[in-house]
């Protein structure tokens, strides 16, 4: 693990830029701490969305507000193909593409077409090596004394964050809860019915009814294939990327419930 650039943004939360060298790839990481924070604390793992990268707005705001709050750390990295694993133009490219998709516009004439399982087969092998950069994500992260082991762990990601988090956190035991979401589970993807199976930590799920992206029928299926005694699904309606800003206290204090305050939350909580 190699830090790259350390910076205390807004609020008195510290983030620190990181690569790490994982099966010949570079991969780009991002942790946010409180300023000033000292000993082990949760963590929150962040996983962002297709065309999307590891300091989306959502990621950030929920890293900052996280740290400020409670006293917790976040994590997020480029997934492969994503942020800054790719040049402008490719991410141009592939944000026009997922961008036609969720809006349910049809591609340019010409487009070789591919069967949606083709296609999510596809993505899921573009995606194999995301597991494996979490693990050693994870493990480097915990060397660092103001994370450390033995601390709960919380996992986030909705769409692709959902496609990249349901197989890790199936062979992470560390994961206290998750919130997964606008990912569904399609005929013949029985290695994520069977991950989804054997996932029985708590967990929140928010799917759009009117999703372009993830059928309503495909949501619900992956929903029921949680293992999970604690699990809630939220639905509301609108579009892929329409999820309303009121779930985000709820996963919040889902949150609070399982992996409670950083020790050290009352020194370096900011209003």
């Amino acid at each position: 693990m190699k830090i790259t650039e350390e910076r205390v943004e807004d609020g008195g939360v510290r983030r620190t830029s990181f690569t790490l060298e994982v099966g010949g790839e570079s991969v780009p990481g991002v942790l946010w701490a409180p300023d000033g924070a000292k000993g082990p604390r949760p963590l929150i793992i962040q996983g962002h969305g297709g065309s999307q990268h590891k300091k989306t707005d959502g990621i950030v705001a929920r890293a900052r507000q996280y740290a400020r709050r409670h006293g917790w750390a976040s994590m997020a990295l480029d997934a492969p193909g994503h942020g800054d694993r790719i040049t402008r133009d490719q991410a141009a490219a592939q944000a026009a593409d997922i961008g036609a998709r969720v809006r349910g516009i049809a591609p340019p004439a010409g487009t070789p077409v591919v069967n949606e399982a083709e296609r999510m087969n596809q993505f899921m092998a573009r995606l194999g090596s995301a597991v494996p950069e979490l693990n050693a994500a994870l493990a480097a992260v915990q060397s660092l004394d103001f994370i450390g082991k033995g601390q709960p762990i919380g996992y986030w990601g909705v769409s692709m964050g959902t496609m990249i988090g349901v197989p890790f956190v199936a062979q992470c035991d560390q994961i206290t809860c998750a919130v997964f979401g606008l990912a569904g589970l399609r005929a013949g993807a029985t290695a994520m019915e069977e991950q989804a199976k054997s996932i029985t930590i708590p967990l929140e799920y928010v799917f759009q009814w009117e999703d372009a992206v993830a059928p309503r029928e495909a949501g619900l299926a992956l929903f029921n294939a949680f293992g999970s005694k604690e699990k809630t699904m939220h639905i509301n309606p609108g579009g892929h990327m329409g999820i309303p800003n009121f779930e985000g206290p709820s996963w919040e204090r889902l949150y609070l419930r399982h992996l409670g305050v950083a020790a050290d939350a009352k020194s370096v909580v900011r209003a």
